[in-house]
């Protein structure tokens, strides 16, 4: 609905700019503000096309042509994608979209979304996330920049060059994870975990550098996975693991703005915005499965008795962030319970 809405505002909206600017170009509303967004993937992938160019042609409609978002996509601002909330906080980019599990042990309560099994569906999560993040992490963990958003991708799974029905099955294997949590669960199964970003996946099964990778499905179509491995894995009722993503904005260029155009930044940030964020990367799976399934690639769906395997290999994974998080002067296991209480609470409104 927020999609439908927003872009439908946006085209009533230029079509009236561009009126106003056909009839007295010399009263048009002049631009007074310019936003580098900087992120990791390339322009036609489907966050930047589906929900970052969303979100700044919506700023920019709204503002009705004061603020410029400048887009640069796949690094184009120079670093490596963990270095993005840096260049936020640095100001080298005004707004970035980053993958908070690439700075690991950083933003530690955000890692509670990303324990395996946890996530039901996006929405729900991204929704959940939300909510803990302005009650445990706006003043602390990410008090240095402005927040815009907080979401998760679609179920993540397993896409191999081998068939993986059981634990078993990741002995020795090499798999990409995305994820200090991800890592971490690829070595309970007996996996050896990979670390490296989304963009460098196509070239590391190509070449052997790695037997597969835990990705969601609407990241493989822009990487061609489909093409590089012929087996992927599908568990039952909640996902093996999502990852958490941050829209964030240099503090003090939000600041520096007039509060009306505040305003404009807050009125598409927020809740609504990451329920839509979240769901959108999470309704672009079911098109990428397909693709899969053309090409005539074995999706391996595990039933609830074969999934509680993969569940109860996972439990260490629980205790060890319980102690960690501890240790770091956080209430772990409250953590774990505020979150499957939030989730539980909103899945049913977005099932």
């Amino acid at each position: 609905m927020i999609q439908r809405r927003k872009l439908l505002g946006f085209v009533c909206g230029a079509a009236v700019a561009a009126l106003a600017t056909g009839f007295s170009a010399g009263t048009a509303a002049a631009q007074e503000v310019t936003l580098k967004l900087h992120q990791f993937l390339p322009a036609q992938a489907n966050v930047p096309k589906l929900v970052l160019d969303v979100w700044a042609d919506n700023v920019e409609e709204a503002s009705e042509g004061r603020i410029e978002v400048e887009r640069y996509p796949s690094m184009q601002l120079g670093g490596k994608p963990p270095e993005l909330m840096d260049q936020a906080i640095d100001g080298v980019a005004d707004v970035v979209w980053a993958v908070v599990g690439y700075t690991p042990g950083r933003f530690p309560s955000t890692e509670v979304f990303e324990l395996p099994f946890m996530m039901t569906n996006a929405r729900a999560v991204s929704h959940a996330y939300w909510e803990m993040f302005e009650k445990h992490m706006k003043d602390t963990e990410f008090k240095d920049v402005k927040i815009l958003g907080t979401w998760v991708h679609g179920p993540g799974l397993l896409h191999t060059a081998d068939p993986v029905e059981t634990p078993d099955d990741m002995q020795g294997m090499k798999i990409r994870g995305g994820s200090r949590l991800v890592n971490s669960l690829l070595t309970e199964l007996g996996a050896t975990p990979v670390g490296m970003p989304v963009p460098a996946i196509p070239e590391g099964l190509s070449k052997g550098v790695i037997d597969g990778a835990t990705i969601p499905w609407e990241v493989t179509t822009a990487l061609k996975v489909p093409e590089l491995v012929e087996y992927h894995t599908e568990l039952a009722g909640k996902a093996m693991y999502t990852l958490t993503f941050v829209l964030a904005m240099n503090k003090d260029k939000y600041e520096s703005l007039p509060e009306d155009l505040q305003k404009v930044i807050d009125d598409n940030s927020g809740l609504e915005f990451s329920v839509f964020a979240g769901g959108t990367q999470a309704d672009a799976d079911g098109p990428a499965r397909e693709i899969a399934m053309d090409m005539g690639n074995e999706i391996i769906t595990l039933d609830d008795a074969q999934t509680q395997v993969w569940i109860d290999a996972a439990q260490p994974i629980y205790d060890a962030w319980v102690a960690d998080m501890n240790e770091k002067g956080y209430d772990g296991q409250a953590l774990i319970d505020e979150a499957r209480m939030l989730i539980e609470k909103y899945t049913p409104q977005y099932e």
